[in-house]
């Protein structure tokens, strides 16, 4: 199979037809084998209804349901353990992605091999204040943090390899960082493509400025695990350690001082009114617990198996 679609979606019965139509439409004229996966993430709208309909109609057409809403990376994750294509391609079900960009993407992954190609919406029909300046700026740490030239992490149009989206595993909302995840498991042919951007023709859109404190908040945790994620004791062991010697030598100095002064007879306060002994004593404390978070992180990492956190209710055609 040449190409795997996938589509997460959420309450979106309105755009599916007109969305299956153009992607077949691209898929026939360039005659790819192919198959396109939707993921419905818990709608509440007759969204399943429409993927069954098409999935009776069109043997390509296959369907994922959850038991509830998710999440995006969840859906993702599904649809990127059953995918069967040489190259995966992502976009979102709302229009605002152009199938008419998928002969590209296949050709810069097959021909060019590259492991992944990010879309990049340079210009956008989005709202400037609610999405277009806090989008630049959440791309912006991006790029600093991962050191990922990319000027668009949040594009839902992307073209992998299969390899890419079997290795990496997306959960939370971690579906902005995939091309983080995928440099992390060394697939270092990353690039980016301009994109046809679109308005949103039906609905609503599904995402607030929450997602923007979402994604900063996300993009330091994927910092820290792509660093520390497999070996938490380098972290909380160095630093507990590093605490703990702090502590134990301020105690020690603390109790030879008191010493040396009661025998040579020079008065001298308690050592318990000494603000450095709690100082000492709260740096020892705190070493030790760093200490143990780390020796239990390494415990859960080696005991704890990789578990999914979805439920699928329904499958179609697989």
């Amino acid at each position: 199979m040449d190409i795997s679609v996938v589509i997460p979606l959420l309450n979106e019965e309105e755009s599916l037809p007109e969305l299956y139509d153009w992607i077949a439409k691209v898929m026939q004229s360039n005659r790819f084998l192919y198959e396109v996966i939707f993921i419905d993430d818990g709608s509440t709208d007759d969204s399943w209804k429409i993927i069954e309909g098409l999935s009776q109609k069109h043997q390509e057409v296959k369907g994922l349901r959850f038991q509830r809403n998710y999440g995006k990376s969840q859906a993702l994750d599904a649809g990127f353990g059953l995918a069967q294509g040489r190259v995966v391609i992502t976009m979102d079900a709302d229009l605002q992605d152009s199938p008419d960009e998928i002969p590209e993407l296949y050709r810069l992954i097959i021909e060019d091999n590259f492991d992944l190609i990010s879309g990049w919406k340079k210009k956008r029909y989005d709202n400037v204040m609610t999405k277009n300046i806090p989008s630049k700026l959440f791309n912006w740490a991006a790029r600093k943090t991962s050191g990922l030239k990319l000027h668009d992490f949040n594009c839902g149009l992307k073209a992998y390899k299969n390899e890419v989206v079997k290795a990496v595993r997306v959960s939370g909302e971690m579906h902005r960082y995939i091309p983080v995840l995928a440099k992390n498991e060394g697939f270092n042919r990353i690039d980016e493509k301009i994109v046809q951007h679109q308005a949103r023709k039906y609905g609503i859109t599904k995402f607030g400025m929450d997602r923007f404190i979402n994604g900063f908040l996300d993009l330091i945790t994927i910092s820290f695990l792509s660093k520390f994620g497999k070996r938490p004791m380098h972290f909380f062991g160095l630093w507990g350690t590093l605490m703990f010697i702090f502590g134990f030598l301020s105690a020690f100095y603390i109790g030879v001082m008191k010493i040396y002064h009661l025998s040579t007879g020079v008065k001298t306060i308690l050592v318990t009114s000494n603000p450095w002994f709690f100082i000492a004593l709260t740096s020892m404390i705190l070493g030790t617990l760093l200490f143990l978070a780390g020796f239990l992180g390494e415990l859960i990492i080696k005991s704890n198996p990789q578990q999914k956190h979805y439920i699928i209710k329904e499958k179609l055609n697989f």
